[in-house]
This record gives C-alpha cells, sequence and structure tokens, in this order.
C-alpha cells in the first residue's frame, strides 16, 4: 500500500506528463457543434482518450455512439474480490471559442501565462480528464479497486446523448461510487465538493405586432413597437434591486452553506467598477439557493444597417436557472403564465420550450463520501467546504434514478479564475495536481 508520501511524489513527478497530455488534449478543437467545427475534432479527440485511458491500465476500453450521434468513451478495469469500483466521469468536448479576437494566447494552444495554463478545454473539461489519468498513473496499473471511466463528447450542447445512453445500457456504468469531474473549488488551494445544481428551463418567446416593418416617422407613436413591447416583458421578470420576479416562484431562499464573499464575487466575475451587484439576498443566496432568470439572446435589428423603421417583431432567448426543491416543469408553467399576463398591448406571443433540466443534490455523508472528504484534506492540507453551483449537470440526475445505491460527488479543477465558457479559459497546474492527489488517495483507500 502506498503511503501518502509516496503518491505526493508520484503525482509531483507526473505533472510534466499531465501538461503533455492536456497539451495534446487543447490542441484538437472538439467542438460538437458540426454547423460549426468539423466532427473530425471530436472523433480524434475520443481515440486519443480512449488510448490513453488504455495506456494507464484500464483493460476494457470501447467506442459507444449515443442517441445524439456522439461518441462516448468507456473504459474500465473489474475490481479485484470483494472491493467496490469507482465511476470517473469527464468530458472531452469542449465550447467553442466565442470571440477569437478576445483571447489573449492562442485557442487551441495550451500556453503558460502568469502561472496558469491557458486554451478553450483547459479546465473544462479536458482538466479533469487529465486529472483522472495523472491519479491512475500514480495508483495503477495493479488497481485496488474496480475502475470506470466514461468520457462523453456533447455535454456542451446539451443534447442529453449520454444520459440516453446511460438508460438504454444501465449495465456498462453500474459503480458504487461516482466522481462527476466537471466542477471545482470555491478558489484556488480550498478543496470542494459542489454539493448542489441548480436546473433550468429555456424557451425562446417571439412578440408580434404587426404585419411587417413601418416607417417610424409616419407611424410612430400609435402603432405597436414589437421591439418595445419586448422590452417591457423582460423587464417585468427582475424587481429594481435585480432579483428574479415571476409570479408564484420563490424567490427569497438562503444559502447555509460557503458563503461568496461579494468583493471576491466582484473580483471574479470582472465587474466594472461602481457597477452594482444585484439582488436582496448573499451571493450565495443569489448564486446557489435562488432562481435567476438570463436573457441569453434577442433576435433586434444591428445598430449598425438600422432605419427609421418600427418593428413588426421581436425574438429572445430566455434562461430560468431553478435551485433545488423547485420543479422545472411547474418553474415552465409559472413563466409561461407569467409573460403571457405581463405582455403589453395585446400582443401576440410565441413561446417554445427548449428544455428542462432538474436540480440536484449530490451525497453528503457514506464511505465513499467521507472517504473522499479526508483524500482531499490530505491533499491540499486543510478541511473541505461544500458550495452551490449556478450551472446544471442534468446527467447526475441520470444517474441518481439509474444508480439510486451509488454515491455521486461533484469534484474538479474549474475554480472561478478559470472562466470556462468564456475567452482567455485557464487552469491552474495546482488543481490538477492537488486534485489528481485526492483523486489517488482515495481510489487507494475508498472501501465499502
Amino acid at each position: 500500500m502506498s503511503t501518502e508520501a509516496d503518491l505526493r511524489a508520484r503525482v509531483s513527478g507526473l505533472m510534466d506528463q499531465a501538461k503533455k497530455d492536456l497539451t495534446q488534449l487543447v490542441s484538437f478543437p472538439s467542438v460538437a457543434d458540426p454547423r460549426q467545427f468539423p466532427p473530425e475534432g471530436c472523433a480524434r479527440t475520443a481515440r486519443w482518450v480512449a488510448d490513453a485511458f488504455a495506456a494507464v491500465g484500464l483493460t476494457e476500453v470501447s467506442l459507444h455512439e449515443t442517441p445524439d450521434g456522439s461518441t462516448a468513451v468507456i473504459a474500465s478495469k473489474p475490481a479485484p474480490p470483494g472491493a467496490p469500483t469507482v465511476l470517473l466521469y469527464c468530458h472531452y468536448d469542449v465550447q467553442p471559442p466565442l470571440d477569437d479576437d478576445a483571447w489573449h494566447t492562442p485557442v487551441w494552444t495550451l500556453t503558460e501565462k502568469d502561472g496558469r495554463w491557458y486554451g478553450r478545454g483547459a479546465a473544462d473539461c479536458k482538466g479533469n480528464i487529465v486529472t483522472h489519468l495523472t491519479a491512475l498513473r500514480a495508483i495503477g496499473p495493479d488497481f485496488p479497486i474496480g475502475i470506470k471511466v466514461v468520457s462523453e463528447g456533447s455535454e456542451e450542447q446539451g443534447t442529453g446523448g449520454l444520459e440516453k445512453f446511460v438508460v438504454a445500457n444501465p449495465d456498462l456504468l453500474t459503480a458504487d461510487a461516482i466522481l462527476v469531474a466537471d466542477c471545482g473549488n470555491f478558489a484556488v488551494g480550498v478543496p470542494t465538493f459542489t454539493q448542489t445544481l441548480r436546473g433550468f428551463v429555456n424557451v425562446v418567446i417571439t412578440v408580434r405586432t404587426l404585419a411587417g416593418p413601418m416607417h417610424s416617422g409616419m407611424f410612430g407613436g400609435p402603432a405597436p413597437d414589437a421591439l418595445a413591447a419586448m422590452i417591457q416583458l423582460l423587464a417585468s421578470l427582475r424587481d429594481a434591486e435585480g432579483n428574479t420576479t415571476i409570479d408564484g416562484l420563490t424567490n427569497d431562499q438562503r444559502w447555509t452553506g460557503a458563503q461568496y464573499p461579494p468583493a471576491d464575487f466582484r473580483a471574479d466575475a470582472e465587474v466594472l467598477d461602481g457597477v452594482d451587484l444585484i439582488g436582496g439576498g448573499t451571493v450565495s443566496d443569489m448564486l446557489w439557493a435562488r432562481p435567476a432568470l438570463t436573457v441569453l439572446g434577442m433576435d433586434v435589428p444591428a445598430v449598425v444597417g438600422s432605419s427609421a423603421a418600427i418593428q413588426p417583431s421581436a425574438r429572445a432567448r430566455l434562461n430560468l436557472r431553478i435551485p433545488p426543491g423547485t420543479e422545472p416543469k411547474a418553474a415552465h408553467e409559472l413563466l409561461e403564465q407569467h409573460l403571457r399576463a405581463h405582455l403589453p398591448w395585446n400582443a401576440q406571443l410565441d413561446i417554445e420550450l427548449e428544455s428542462l433540466g432538474e436540480p440536484f443534490v449530490a451525497a453528503e455523508h457514506g464511505p465513499a463520501r467521507d472517504a473522499l472528504a479526508a483524500a482531499m484534506a490530505t491533499a491540499y492540507g486543510r478541511e473541505v467546504t461544500t458550495e452551490g453551483q449556478g450551472g446544471s449537470i442534468p446527467l447526475c440526475n441520470v444517474f441518481a434514478d439509474t444508480y439510486p445505491k451509488a454515491e455521486i460527488m461533484l469534484i474538479g479543477v474549474e475554480e472561478p479564475k478559470c472562466l470556462i465558457h468564456a475567452p482567455n479559459e485557464s487552469v491552474d497546474p495546482s488543481e490538477i495536481e492537488h486534485m489528481a492527489l485526492a483523486e489517488a488517495l482515495f481510489l487507494t483507500s475508498y472501501h465499502r
């Protein structure tokens, strides 16, 4: 049995290899949207991930097409007699770069700058793939417990491929404990369990008022402006403090776990000087315990090229995040009722439901949770804390329904400075090292 000192030294010695792994992974433009990127990027990444997990000692490695057409990598090595099995989750697809000109380093080249490693996917979620690989290298190839790995290829698109695949093939990923490595710590060096995930309701709304655009000089005044109607409708979804205000939807919940200092949040969110934070609760309340409505996009005329015309229609995509305790279907119904009740001027309104996601609460106690908490505390040299996450991972609910006896825990390397989904994504290599050590300690100490 390896000692803590042995594992710490091994993981430290593997960090050069971890950087090589991440350099290769970041170089693959694995955006799972063929409208933007050729599918070869995802295909090459899936093959690399499969080969890498085979190389660290997993003996059963295969590629599986999921119902949305993406590819899931599944790798495993059976447990010795009487030992438990742990499933390690990650995803290899990434968000698109968004704005290439906003990047300070090349998007698809891992670049070290000021002690961090930059590149799309460096944290979300290729940094977590490398964490799994590093931990398994440190303790393998003869593992004391059963190991299963699943790495999906369309998580960022939200198309539900792996969710449907798990339901159809439950035996493939059966495990006693599941580590979902697609989250992260409260801050660099602060070991953190993500305890809750908010669910979501996504809708697209269209407001119509006229058969076509009309000259603003000849008809402006009495002619109903669809864009003005949309602005008024969207304004009804927040009060003066910025709280989300959907008729019938509770918005005064409190978060009882770790508190996010406002100054830290302002820095992490890059809030401009003099601009207020919004909402009537603490930062933690607003992030993890209360609903939050965001306008993701609008179809309106651009300023450049716009003409003196009253708009006949306007379109918006809305994202409503909901905390545990709120049912997505009920939230959708309340949102739709609110929109119809607050629509001005008897305008016409179409509401298209895009998707729903359930909130989630992770394991709080149990042999796996306790063993991982001890491992993280040892790796980081301080006690663990808990936080919520505003994002959603629908797969967690599928895991919970499919494997009701499994302990599900959410961890990862994605702390706030990573800027996941934004330009200039990065990862702190110390997070990969500490989380890999924590995972190695857990995999060598966990027993049922």
